[in-house]
């Protein structure tokens, strides 16, 4: 039965070969954009899932509540691991950790004649009891040492050409932590689906010895880690710890907050203290897009199906006469759509592999088609799901007739096959028109991020490290030292070169500066308030290299003595602070009184999804703040970067000169975005094509149908321009009422995702109205064509049967 269902499906395609091009092109497109889509899907949800314990590791967070909001990060208390792991016997274990994002640039591992830029992290004694990063030679024990090493498999291959290098000495050099360590082991490289990325480790301790602000309470700066005993219920657990913070620091207003470490990739949008989305929401978007791009690809075969079923319907007839009872005749029909489908599929993983390389470069991926099982099981659900979908209307609907009134050519379509095709072209033309303006609203808000003005000047603007070999000498990393002096008199010579307007250095990232202290007080502060501040540490002529305005007083200059004791603020800060007349005040800072010698104009040192907040300018011109920013003449880039270049290496002999437009770093910071409006404005594309042969095959199925009306109606007078209208006016209307459909949902949906942001544009008409002009252009011109040639066939061609 199987062989002549096949047999039966195979002459079917042959004897209409333009519905079943049609059919097929259809399929194989969304089938192809599904596949695409899960590889990503699948791969977006598998990142941090490595952990064998995954289900007990936690990252602690803190919430911080101004009274007018709650604000949710991941930068926590010095203190706070060690704290919890003494004070809680629910945990296991418990480490802080500083990630290589903390830091500026690399640090420079040198062993003989060979220097290597790495990554370093610092962690907690605990931290291979957390995570699950195998050893590959050494001992893990040895970790917690203030003057060991760790290096990643891939470090240690670099370096020694082997892994087998425990007791070897390095040097190190990364601003305040320079010097020589001993190899105490080699670890396995981080999995590729994790957000785990460094090459070196080194003890917290040394991290809290270079920064002992770090024992208050009031500063933060590590992550914190954590994983419970078996057994521990996390919710009741995240109760009893929620106010640990306020037990040691009064003042505070922190609530601390555990999540799951492997859902914080994905759930890293916070409402209220509570994760409330994130990266999920673009998994769930893409999950529904390509559901969506299936369903569309499947009405497209009913709609065929249906509409050609007066073809078919004598063999239904005949088949049902002979004995063929209603289950086997919707099995035929089921085989068919269902062959089509796994054929399509074919064709789609073939595609999938082929276009793969180009997916990866658009979303910045490394994802590769591995045929394994998950791939197998996926392909052949989505094949098989894809085929009974499509075809379970069309065999229904084939098989519903009466053999007798088959035969006796009593059969004709009905008002309800005709209402059920053009609900099917509703639905297709909305989902379409929902993509077309999602494509918009996030090109237009994204456009709007790229030319706001943010407060500074991030145009012709690169930066670097200073970079240099580790010295063995520790003196030369004291104030006023080898590296403090060569910092200075390397921005004097950088100011030297050609096409250089301004040059300062910097510690902090500044299009997306995090951390900060709530360890500042002045005269008239209340008590009670606590205040987060975000503090960048930059050095001489920073606020003239990025072009910031002073709105009060200065910023530092090297024309007047003892600035290290003075401070600049935003006027943000003063405005929370509630100051008047702020220029000349004293703040404590760190246990230090600082001067207020300038406020600068409002400037976004954060993403556009992030209120602007209170900082200030923190003088630092020591190795610490060795990042160097360049603001270049407009015109001369190409010319001055090579002048840079020469400099930098006579400085460092043998390294690379590696820079970086502050603008790009800017466009980064949407990456997310930009990457989800990519993929929306291709996968909308194929949903449009999809809708748009569907659309096509069935007005030439309607034209064929028509033709000898349309002789008729030509032989009593009408005009072809009216058949035409008259035609098309079938199609038109339905994705008129698409329109009305998807543009209030496009509404909700994208009012709802611009929330994200706390600048954003407004959802105006003129979206809606290009959206419009493109779906009903599209229509029109598919339509159109099968029109316009019925419109003009010679009517004595269409009636000569008669």
């Amino acid at each position: 039965m199987l062989r002549n269902y096949l047999k039966t499906a195979w002459r079917s395609f042959k004897r209409d070969r333009q519905f079943t091009l049609l059919n097929f092109i259809g399929l194989f497109t969304g089938l192809t954009c599904t596949l695409l889509i899960w590889l990503w899907v699948h791969d977006e949800r598998s990142v941090d899932k490595f952990n064998k314990n995954d289900d007990r590791v936690f990252q602690v967070l803190q919430n911080w509540n101004d009274g007018k909001s709650i604000s949710t990060n991941d930068a926590t208390q010095g203190l706070l691991a060690s704290s919890l792991r003494s004070d809680f016997p629910e945990i296991e274990y418990a480490s802080s950790v500083i990630p290589p994002s903390w830091f500026d640039d690399r640090g420079i591992l040198t062993f003989g004649n060979k220097h290597l830029k790495a990554a370093a992290q610092f962690a907690g004694k605990e931290y291979f009891s957390i995570f699950s990063l195998p050893i590959v030679s050494g001992d893990r024990n040895s970790f917690g040492d203030k003057q060991v090493i760790f290096l990643s498999e891939e470090m240690a291959q670099k370096l020694f050409g082997r892994t087998e290098v425990v007791n070897q000495t390095i040097a190190w050099n990364e601003k305040g932590y320079s010097g020589l360590y001993k190899v105490g082991a080699v670890f396995e490289n981080p999995p590729a689906n994790s957000t785990l990325k460094f090459d070196v480790l080194f003890s917290y301790d040394l991290f809290l010895e270079a920064n002992p602000k770090l024992q208050k309470w009031t500063n933060n700066d590590p992550s914190t880690f954590i994983m419970l005993k078996k057994g521990v219920d996390a919710r009741k657990f995240n109760q009893k710890i929620a106010g640990f913070v306020k037990s040691k620091s009064e003042a505070s207003k922190s609530e601390l907050l555990l999540q799951k470490f492997s859902d914080r990739y994905l759930y890293n949008h916070y409402e209220n203290g509570q994760p409330a989305g994130g990266k999920i929401e673009y998994v769930r978007l893409f999950s529904l897009i390509a559901i969506f791009i299936l369903v569309i690809a499947c009405i497209n075969f009913m709609n065929l199906a249906t509409a050609r079923a007066s073809r078919r319907m004598k063999e239904v007839g005949i088949k049902k006469i002979l004995g063929a009872t209603r289950t086997s005749l919707i099995g035929q029909h089921l085989s068919e759509s269902i062959l089509m489908s796994f054929g399509a599929m074919a064709f789609a993983v073939l595609a999938a592999m082929i276009l793969l390389p180009s997916f990866n470069t658009l979303l910045g991926k490394e994802m590769s088609f591995q045929i394994n099982l998950d791939t197998i099981i996926a392909a052949v659900s989505i094949a098989l799901l894809t085929g009974v979908l499509a075809g379970s209307y069309p065999a229904i609907y084939l098989t519903n007739f009466n053999s007798v009134s088959i035969l006796k050519g009593m059969w004709a379509g009905g008002i309800s096959e005709s209402w059920i095709r053009k609900s099917l072209v509703v639905c297709q033309f909305a989902l379409s028109a929902l993509f077309i303006v999602a494509v918009l609203v996030v090109y237009k808000q994204m456009e709007f991020v790229q030319n706001k003005n943010i407060g500074y000047q991030r145009d012709h603007v690169i930066y670097f490290e200073k970079g240099g070999i580790a010295s063995e000498n520790a003196e030369d990393y004291k104030p006023g030292g080898k590296y403090e002096s060569g910092l200075m008199s390397f921005i004097e010579d950088i100011k030297k070169v050609p096409g250089v307007q301004h040059a300062a250095n910097f510690r902090h990232n500044i299009v997306d500066r995090n951390g900060g202290t709530s360890d500042l007080s002045w005269e008239g502060k209340d008590p009670s308030a606590h205040i987060d501040f975000t503090d960048i540490a930059a050095g001489y002529g920073f606020v003239e290299t990025l072009g910031i305005e002073m709105k009060e007083g200065r910023s530092f200059s090297t024309s007047y003595p003892g600035e290290k004791s003075k401070i600049v603020f935003n006027e943000a800060a003063i405005k929370v602070m509630g100051l008047k007349n702020p220029v000349g005040k004293i703040v404590h800072l760190w246990g230090e009184d600082r001067q207020i010698i300038g406020v600068m104009k409002d400037f976004n040192f954060q993403s556009l999804h992030e209120n602007l907040k209170p900082c200030f300018l923190d003088l630092l011109v020591n190795q610490r703040a060795s990042k160097i920013l360049v603001r270049l003449s407009a015109g001369s880039e190409k010319e001055t970067i090579r002048g840079l270049t020469d400099l930098y290496q006579q400085y460092n002999p043998g390294f690379s000169f590696d820079y970086r437009f502050l603008d790009r770093d800017f466009q980064a910071l949407y990456a997310s975005e930009n990457r989800v409006a990519s993929m929306a404005k291709y996968f909308a594309a194929m949903a449009i094509i999809i809708s748009a042969l569907g659309l096509f095959g069935l007005a030439a199925f309607t034209a064929q149908r028509r033709k000898k009306e349309m002789g008729i109606r030509k032989v009593i007078g009408a005009r072809a321009h009216q058949l035409a209208i008259l035609m098309g006016k079938e199609y038109l209307k339905p994705v008129l009422f698409a329109l009305c459909i998807a543009f209030p949902t496009a509404w909700l949906v994208m009012n709802q995702w611009l929330n994200g942001f706390a600048y954003r544009i407004r959802l105006e008409p003129t979206l809606f109205i290009i959206a419009a002009g493109a779906v009903m252009g599209i229509s029109l011109m598919t339509v159109s064509f099968q029109s316009i040639k019925t419109a003009y066939v010679d009517p004595a061609e269409t009636l000569r049967t008669e």
